[in-house]
Formats: structure tokens, C-alpha cells, sequence
């Protein structure tokens, strides 16, 4: 074994992700598209720890409680069983999103630690085999493994992974309105939807034919379409989540006013969509022309910033800077 360090980005869902078809490999009930992002970045180094009875995780420097630790070690269980080996690790991460705020932190946590796992216990595997690996952390983090924007394929353990696939360029505006954690995590509120809701069954299958319209719009490099798709499928599922019992709301009233101010500016000429992921926070694609010239309409929502396309999971060099940043990464993040 040796110490290694890996990089991966948060993805926002523009085909969301809302529902599995198997619990304990999480597959999902239908595939989605998202876009992996530039900013807001995980950094996580592994460890060996040998002589350790457990594995040990420390968020920012301060020892994780039991549940998150517990939740780490189930996933390293995985990667050890696929390595043969039995060595215990100390998991060190770093997190520059809210936790569990609906910005996709468990996206970008497993997506780094899968990476950096996978290295330290030697594992050779190829791009294909890391998203499956990153899938058994969290559902989202199979998206972060590959870059800018990526397909997740619904299917069996060995088919459902994530790929890049080509699409016209964009910027994405993230409007931070709540930071804190949310009542609900995804996945309960995901286990609900499913057990609870009328509608699940026909949010899945249409779902599919979302995903395949929005592949054949990102191949025609349709900005437009790809606009239509994102914000009809992410007011579909904030109201397919609505209709659990008891119902779940995610969005709050800024959150709608940021959609609305969104809408005024098509109006206007600027062509922009919005979506948000299982959270109050919401994010805009837009072209890069029109982004600043938005992102200043919107600064009265909450704190913006603009970001593009982004890397996929890499593991880094001791060469590379990490740099310090605020939060957590092992945490319920936003599924969608």
C-alpha cells in the first residue's frame, strides 16, 4: 500500500437521478446526465494504517463522528475485498461545498475517495471500473469520475457507470440561498419518494425518454433543448418529491423567485435554464456569453458564482497545491 491523494468536483444533474433499483448496489431506477463542475472541489488522501483495529476519518482536520466513519468503512470494505487485502486506512478529505445542502458533496466525497482508494490498495482500474467503484459510495459520485458532462447508464452492477459525452459549451451559475444542512437527507427523502408517491412509476419511465432526447440535444449541440429538458425534468422531480407522505419540500420561496428571475431574462433575450439538485440552492446553465452579465441579476439571491466544466476525479502529486478549503465531503449530499 501507499499514501495517495485525489482530486474530484461536485456534478449538478440536468437529467436528474431520483430512485434505485437496487439498494446495496445503487443502481439507479433510470439513467440521468449531469455536468461535473470546476469549482467546489474534494481533495482526500489515503493512509495505510495497518496497525489500526478500524479505519479513522478525519473532516478538516477533526475526527468524523460514527456514522460517517461507519459509512466510509462499508465502501473501503468494498475496495479492500477487490484488493485482497484487509489493511485498515486513515482517511484524511477536505471539502470546499456545503455538506449536504444540495450541491452535490457526496458526489465529489466518493468520487476523490474511490480514486485515492483505488491507488493505495493498487487496484489498476480503468475509467469504467472507477465509476462502478465510485456508484458503491454514492449513486451521483459515478458522474464525478468523468469530466464535464456525463451520462449515467442505468443497468446490472458491470453496465451502470458513467461517461463523457460531447456537448455544446455553457457556463453554469450556482445561486447559494441556504447553506445549512438539509431535515431530510436525499436518500431518505429518495426511499420515500419510491415507497410513497403515485407518481414514481411514471417519473421513471419518463425519465428515460428525458435522458434520450437530452443526449441526442447535447449531440446536436442544442443549447436550447438542452435548456427545455433541464428545467422541465427538475420541476418534475421537486414535484414528484412533493407528493411523498408526508411531503418533502426542498425548494423555498427564493428559490422559486430565482426560477421566475430566470424566466424574465429568456424574456429578455438571455438564454438560460434553471435546475437544483435535492436542496434549496439552485444552479443555471447558461452560455458563456450571457453568464456574467446574469450572474450580476441574480447576486441579490444569495452568493453566486459562475463555473464552468470541469475535470474528472485525478489523483494528484505531491508537486500539486491543496488547497485549504471549508466543509465536509463524507456526508448526505444531494442525490439528484
Amino acid at each position: 500500500m501507499r499514501t495517495t491523494t485525489a482530486r474530484a468536483y461536485p456534478n449538478i444533474a440536468l437529467v436528474k437521478y431520483w430512485g434505485k433499483a437496487d439498494e446495496e448496489l445503487i443502481l439507479p431506477a433510470a439513467g440521468s446526465l449531469s455536468l461535473t463542475l470546476d469549482h467546489f472541489e474534494t481533495t482526500t488522501t489515503v493512509v495505510p494504517a495497518p496497525e489500526a483495529a478500524t479505519d479513522v476519518l478525519e473532516l478538516d482536520g477533526s475526527l468524523a463522528d460514527p456514522g460517517q466513519t461507519n459509512r466510509i468503512s462499508v465502501f473501503l470494505d468494498h475496495v479492500r475485498e477487490l484488493a485482497g487485502r484487509e489493511d485498515r486506512v486513515l482517511v484524511r478529505s477536505r471539502n470546499s461545498v456545503p455538506t449536504g445542502a444540495g450541491l452535490a458533496s457526496s458526489a465529489s466525497g466518493f468520487a476523490a475517495l474511490a480514486t485515492a482508494a483505488a491507488a493505495a490498495f493498487d487496484l489498476d482500474l480503468d475509467a469504467r471500473e472507477l465509476s462502478r467503484l465510485a456508484r458503491r459510495g454514492s449513486g451521483s459520485a459515478c458522474r464525478s469520475i468523468a469530466a464535464g458532462m456525463a451520462v449515467w447508464h442505468a443497468g446490472d452492477d458491470e453496465s451502470s457507470f458513467a461517461e463523457s459525452v460531447d456537448a455544446p459549451d455553457m457556463r453554469m451559475i450556482i445561486v447559494t440561498v441556504n447553506r445549512a444542512r438539509k431535515a431530510v437527507s436525499s436518500r431518505e427523502a429518495m426511499r420515500l419518494t419510491a415507497e410513497t408517491s403515485p407518481f414514481y412509476s411514471g417519473w421513471v419511465s419518463s425519465t428515460e425518454d428525458y435522458l434520450e432526447q437530452m443526449v441526442a440535444a447535447c449531440s446536436a449541440e442544442d443549447f436550447t433543448r438542452i435548456g427545455e429538458i433541464t428545467e422541465s425534468h427538475a420541476l418534475r422531480m421537486h414535484g414528484l418529491i412533493q407528493s411523498t407522505v408526508p411531503p418533502i419540500r426542498f425548494l423555498n420561496p427564493t428559490s422559486h423567485a430565482i426560477f421566475d428571475a430566470v424566466a424574465e431574462a429568456r424574456e429578455h433575450g438571455i438564454k438560460a435554464y434553471s435546475t437544483a439538485d435535492a436542496g434549496p440552492n439552485v444552479a443555471v446553465i447558461v452560455r458563456p456569453s450571457d453568464a456574467e452579465a446574469l450572474a450580476e441579476r441574480l447576486s441579490g439571491f444569495g452568493d453566486v458564482r459562475v463555473v464552468g466544466p470541469g475535470p474528472g476525479a485525478h489523483l494528484l502529486t505531491a508537486a500539486d497545491e491543496v488547497p485549504p478549503a471549508a466543509g465536509t465531503s463524507a456526508g448526505e449530499g444531494s442525490h439528484a
